[in-house]
């Protein structure tokens, strides 16, 4: 399920002069729109605009997406600067504040550079067909004559640069939406930036320490606090507040019970102080008494053991696929394939924790902070002050790791209370351990995995069950599309279930866990759901090669046949399953595959994915080669190796730093790190218990991307999605113990290997 997108058909586009500054804009029902708190250059306000051009030609494009380690303005700013044969030394990006004009901001999905490739080509397309037309009248020639290149309008031996044409111009020419939309693309062998290496635009500010985080915001006269978080995410309220030994801290100001009629922080107590030092010092001395309700007995087997139940009814959840002939095919099976897979409460741990400054000056509420879904967060902030959401702004602020945690924007709600309360700027900063105790993470999993084969061993269907807790139905069910049983279903919970495979008749049910719902807040963790719903596939996928007695990378380049629903669309998965397939193959060329000759106790294990969704599919393949040591059950991770098929790569070095990222996180979930929710809250609490792989662990990465002028989609999460399951059939291929379980920690591997069973 792709979110609605910005519709720029119903926009019009709007190239006017205001100062001295040429402003580019998308523009509500064809009327630009202004912000007088924001001065671009020389009296021109900024409107509702996608890119500017200065007197000195400086270009700022406004990027609307989170900063949040991933070059994602560098990536941007090059599609609509290729557009505009800018020169790319001029080129500025700038992360803009919330406004309705901007539409849908979101970060996350690995949606940014595909839903923003088109609008910002044709942004940039009609700047540059702009200024060629007035260039051409400076000049005194014809705009047929000219061209424009690196910041100049040329015809022969005249040329004129584009901050010339700011300057001396009458820039004045609109374009209708419909304009807009016929304006045309380069084609790809005419790019000059896009697939090109060039220097990312956040690098020099992050190096010398300029870049401003969330947890640098200050205003004067703000107070400090540090929140003291209930005992359950839901279901507290506070009985008494006993601030007595709090008041020998110098600095304590007091502590008060936060009001929240959006209930995102019930039971919620801020201690107030000069400092933050002094607030944590407090803090640990206020005690709180609470009321809690039952969701301070639920544990992770309370809510696994809920998930095998909802399974087992086969009257519960929504239905993705439901192929006629499922059940008659299992009824008529030579042989059934059924196996459970899990998978552990994973926290985000962001390197900044999370953090809000609040404020209301001239009757206007602002939030400073880092955020990767202000459109979501902005009503629920409405709600929680009892004020319009045209009364509140949230401030742009480069983010110290998002990874899914900052799309919910919940940690704005008890700073914005909490300043409403004393009438005061307040600047909260979680602790780590309150960091994580108010995480909204990644649910535990259980998958039901089934497959009927015939008498000659040809697989006739298969079936997908998978139970978790599902974020959007907490936190925005007007994002739920309905199943083919017309009951709504999170996308995000079960991504991945629905592969490319052709397998006969086939069902996908997603399973909302309630238990999970209520004793905590799930939250989208980079990959969502396939980061689980694969590790699953993957693993059954093996081990129904296993049952054939084949080869895995055989079965699934038989089953990746491109068959029916398979086949793929334009404009997003041109080539369907034979592009999956293609990657397939790739690999097991580039890795050698079925010709290595490992030592003792070494193997190496295939998983292919799609990346985040069938509508915007990234084929992904990966071979990882592990050593068991069977006296530990240490599992070494040796090598990583990765084919990927994106489409267009916009930005080489952002791609693949991207794909680096995501397959070490991969790895880093299937072997080192895990949490577990215990009677309402998760145990682990900082770095020393929670283990995130370490530095010594990285294994050598070899990473390719497949040359393609298709759309451009995403690259930010695919990779952590196929890592996993790639590790666990590496480790069967190395000691022949199948694990169903992330993370598989060094006891899996040892009570297995005790064991001896093979599968």
């Amino acid at each position: 399920m792709n979110p609605p997108a910005v519709s720029l058909s119903r926009r019009g586009f709007l190239i006017g002069t205001a100062g001295a500054g040429l402003m580019f804009a998308f523009a509500r029902h064809g009327l630009a729109e202004t912000d007088p708190d924001k001065v671009i250059a020389e009296g021109a306000y900024e409107a509702n605009l996608w890119c500017r051009i200065d007197s000195e030609g400086i270009i700022t494009v406004n990027v609307i997406r989170a900063e949040m380690g991933q070059h994602v303005g560098t990536a941007l700013a090059r599609i609509l600067a290729d557009e505009l044969e800018a020169d790319w030394s001029m080129v500025r990006v700038d992360h803009v504040d919330s406004n309705p004009k901007w539409g849908l901001m979101v970060t996350g999905g690995s949606w940014s550079v595909w839903q923003s490739f088109v609008p910002l080509s044709h942004a940039g397309t009609a700047a540059r067909q702009a200024l060629i037309e007035e260039g051409a009248r400076l000049l005194g020639v014809s705009a047929s004559a000219c061209t424009a290149r690196n910041s100049m309008v040329s015809a022969g031996s005249k040329s004129i640069s584009y901050a010339d044409i700011v300057k001396r111009g009458k820039l004045s020419r609109s374009y209708s939406a419909d304009e807009l939309e016929a304006m045309p693309i380069k084609p790809p062998d005419q790019r000059r930036l896009i697939g090109h290496d060039t220097q990312a635009l956040d690098i020099p500010d992050k190096t010398d320490g300029k870049a401003i985080y969330g947890i640098d915001a200050k205003v004067d006269g703000m107070v400090h606090a540090r929140p003291k978080i209930p005992p359950t995410r839901n279901g507290s309220t506070v009985v008494s507040i006993d601030d007595s030994a709090a008041k020998s801290v110098k600095g304590y100001h007091s502590s008060v019970e936060l009001k929240d009629p959006s209930n995102t922080v019930p039971g919620w107590v801020m201690v107030f102080a000069d400092s933050v030092h002094a607030a944590n010092l407090a803090a640990e001395k206020v005690k709180v008494t609470w009321n809690n309700d039952d969701t301070a007995n639920i544990s992770e087997k309370d809510i696994l053991d809920h998930a095998a139940k909802l399974i087992a009814d086969a009257g519960t959840g929504s239905m993705v696929f439901d192929d006629e002939g499922v059940d008659a095919a299992f009824d008529a099976a030579d042989s059934i394939l059924e196996q459970n897979y899990t998978t552990a409460s994973v926290l985000h741990f962001a390197l900044e924790p999370v953090n809000a400054l609040a404020l209301e000056k001239d009757g206007i509420w602002e939030i400073h902070t880092g955020n990767q879904w202000q459109s979501l967060a902005l009503p629920v902030l409405a709600k929680a002050l009892g004020v319009d959401e045209s009364k509140i702004v949230m401030r742009t602020y480069r983010l110290g790791g998002g990874f899914g945690r900052r799309l919910n924007g919940d940690y704005a709600i008890p700073a914005a209370l909490a300043s409403k309360a004393i009438g005061k700027p307040v600047k909260m900063i979680c602790t780590r351990a309150d960091d994580i105790h108010f995480d909204s993470f990644r649910s535990p999993s259980l998958q039901r995995v089934r497959m009927a084969f015939d008498k000659d061993g040809k697989i006739t269907a298969m079936q997908h069950d998978a139970a978790a807790g599902w974020p959007t139905e907490v936190m925005v069910p007007s994002f739920m599309p309905k199943g083919l049983n017309d009951r709504p279903y999170d996308p995000f919970s079960i991504s991945g279930a629905d592969s490319w495979y052709s397998v006969g008749s086939q069902r996908v049910r997603a399973i909302s866990n309630d238990m999970a719902n209520r004793a905590f807040r799930p939250g989208w963790l980079r990959s969502v759901g396939p980061g689980w719903t694969n590790w699953a596939s993957e693993s059954f996928i093996d081990e129904a090669a296993h049952k054939l007695g084949m080869d895995p990378v055989a079965l699934r380049l038989q089953l990746l046949d491109g068959a029916g629903r398979n086949a793929g669309s334009a404009p997003n998965a041109v080539g369907g399953a034979l592009r999956q397939a293609a990657v397939v193959r790739r690999l097991a060329e580039k890795s050698n595959w079925g010709k290595l000759s490992l030592p003792a106790d070494t193997g190496v294990g295939f998983a292919t994915t799609f990346g985040q969704e069938r509508g915007m599919p990234t084929w992904t393949a990966c071979v990882a080669q592990v050593h068991v040591d069977r006296s530990t059950g240490t599992v070494r991770v040796q090598k990583l190796t990765l084919v990927v098929d994106a489409g267009t790569i916009v930005d080489p070095d952002g791609a693949l730093a991207q794909i680096e990222g995501g397959a070490l996180w991969g790895a880093s979930m299937a072997v080192h790190e895990g949490a577990e929710f215990i009677n309402g809250q998760i145990r682990e609490t900082n770095l020393d218990t929670y283990t995130p792989m370490r530095m010594a662990d990285v294994p050598e990465l070899d990473i390719e991307f497949v040359a393609s002028t298709q759309t451009a989609v995403g690259l930010g999460e695919p990779a952590t999605t196929v890592v996993g399951p790639a590790i666990g059939n590496a480790i069967f291929a190395a000691v022949g113990v199948r694990l169903r379980h992330i993370p598989m920690r060094p006891a899996d591997v040892l009570e297995a290997l005790k064991a001896g069973t093979p599968t």
